[in-house]
């Protein structure tokens, strides 16, 4: 009796397990996937570039001669001690960096490359490059620059927006100078402001990524990617009172990246659009002062005169809730979205005003407040000539034979000004060529450093003048 309730109750189990419906394969192999970061990893490491900036240009080879090699070993017996690596000693910075084109273009952090004068990277193969800056934009942190090579294996941009909290990533660079270490961990928040970079600029945008991946000094500038080997941010920061890793990382989102990137590339600066707002958190103090029982948006304490935002009818009191469609419910990922745009660009803006909900239309100013791009002066540039220039409308541009010139606004304390070029002269000519923008004559200066220069033009009244100018 007991051996037959015992094959009875073994064969109930076994119909049991028969008829439960097991996973098909398809979804057993998708966990797997899911959980395995391999596919990733091969084709990230390729992408992810070792970074040394040094301060000199007296960096040209990677290592010292046999003569050098012995001193080090054995000890200079003539000095008493033994010689130092002078490279090491020049050394500014060790980070990482990620090629995003075929033809060289690495973008890294800012605060790796700032200060450097020479720029060394190192290829996940080995090969070693010097690499040239494009630009940078402290207010990111991030920085742009080109290496000329063959055979880059550039990495694929992902969407940063799509990502979401608790999902998987994996951070890739080259901490404590150990080349490819790839790091696993979940995305732990969004839109994260450590108010690290505020030094650099009140522009300065932090809406980082924050995740629990090992990130070290070294993975700086490195890669922050989705299991599909996807680029969703550049890592950045950490979160230590040691230096070292102490539970989570920060990365800049790479949708701001892309357009941080693709401004250095075209205009050597970023692009920056302003919708001219004083913005605060929603937190539960505010709400229940202006009496709100909902938390969500941003609220607007001022809006700037002749700013973006005031032709579009904001006014202080508003909350804005999503621009064109993001939602947004931190002042970081309301800057973070808006940062995306240039001057020029027009946003939808909804908001709500009296418990009920609006929309707008906003056209973003730049730093001049016109909804024209900035010219790119380079510091040095700027250094050496110290004046403000605007470009002529259509009806001064009629007035001059040549149908080309820029006007000086303000000689400043410039060399211009010690040659006698007084306010409102339009520059129409540098050593004979005509001068058609702001940007040409910036150009045109740059090209003529450590030389004299002919500046020919016209003042309002119809007088015409030339300036020779020595740098």
């Amino acid at each position: 009796m007991k051996m037959a309730r015992a094959v009875f109750f073994v064969w109930m189990i076994l119909m049991s397990i028969n008829s439960y419906s097991l996973p098909p394969d398809s979804l057993v192999q998708q966990f797997h996937t899911y959980a395995d970061f391999k596919n990733a990893a091969n084709k990230t490491t390729p992408a992810v570039v070792h970074i040394k900036t040094y301060s000199d240009q007296q960096v040209n080879q990677v290592s010292g001669s046999m003569e050098d090699f012995f001193k080090d070993f054995y000890g200079n017996k003539n000095e008493g001690q033994t010689k130092k690596d002078d490279k090491e000693s020049r050394l500014l910075a060790s980070g990482s960096g990620v090629i995003v084109s075929t033809e060289g273009l690495i973008i890294t952090n800012n605060h790796i490359v700032e200060n450097s004068k020479v720029i060394e990277v190192i290829l996940n193969d080995k090969r070693t490059y010097h690499a040239t800056l494009v630009g940078t934009d402290p207010t990111t942190d991030i920085a742009l620059i080109r290496i000329e090579a063959n055979g880059l294996v550039p990495i694929k941009y992902g969407d940063s927006d799509s990502i979401s909290v608790g999902e998987w990533v994996m951070a890739v660079g080259n901490p404590f100078n150990l080349t490819s270490t790839v790091t696993a961990g979940i995305v732990s928040a969004k839109g994260r402001n450590l108010n690290i970079l505020g030094g650099n600029s009140q522009m300065a945008i932090e809406s980082f990524i924050q995740t629990d991946a090992a990130v070290n000094p070294g993975n700086s500038g490195g890669a922050l990617v989705d299991l599909n080997g996807s680029l969703i941010g550049i890592n950045t920061a950490i979160a230590s009172p040691t230096g070292a890793f102490a539970g989570y990382s920060f990365a800049v989102p790479v949708n701001l990246v892309r357009k941080v990137v693709s401004d250095l590339e075209k205009y050597r600066m970023v692009q920056r659009g302003l919708l001219g707002v004083l913005i605060r958190d929603l937190n539960a103090d505010l709400a229940i002062e202006i009496g709100l029982t909902n938390l969500e948006g941003v609220y607007v304490q001022e809006v700037n005169e002749k700013s973006a935002a005031q032709s579009a009818g904001l006014k202080p009191g508003d909350i804005i809730t999503a621009i064109n469609g993001v939602m947004v419910n931190t002042p970081a990922q309301l800057q973070e979205v808006v940062a995306i745009f240039r001057p020029g660009d027009s946003v939808v803006i909804e908001f709500k005003r009296n418990a009920k909900i609006k929309k707008t239309q906003a056209v973003l100013l730049g730093l001049n407040g016109t909804t024209q791009l900035t010219p790119y002066v380079p510091e040095a540039v700027a250094n050496r000539v110290g004046l403000k220039l605007g470009e002529l409308d259509k009806d001064e541009l009629k007035k001059l034979k040549s149908g080309a010139g820029v006007k000086v606004l303000d000689v400043g304390s410039s060399k211009l000004r010690d040659v006698g070029i007084k306010n409102g002269f339009v520059i129409t000519h540098i050593d004979k060529r005509n001068v058609h923008s702001v940007e040409e004559f910036n150009t045109f200066l740059q090209n003529s450093e450590g030389k004299g220069i002919v500046i020919e033009g016209v003042y309002p009244n119809g007088e015409g003048a030339f300036y020779v100018i020595k740098f």
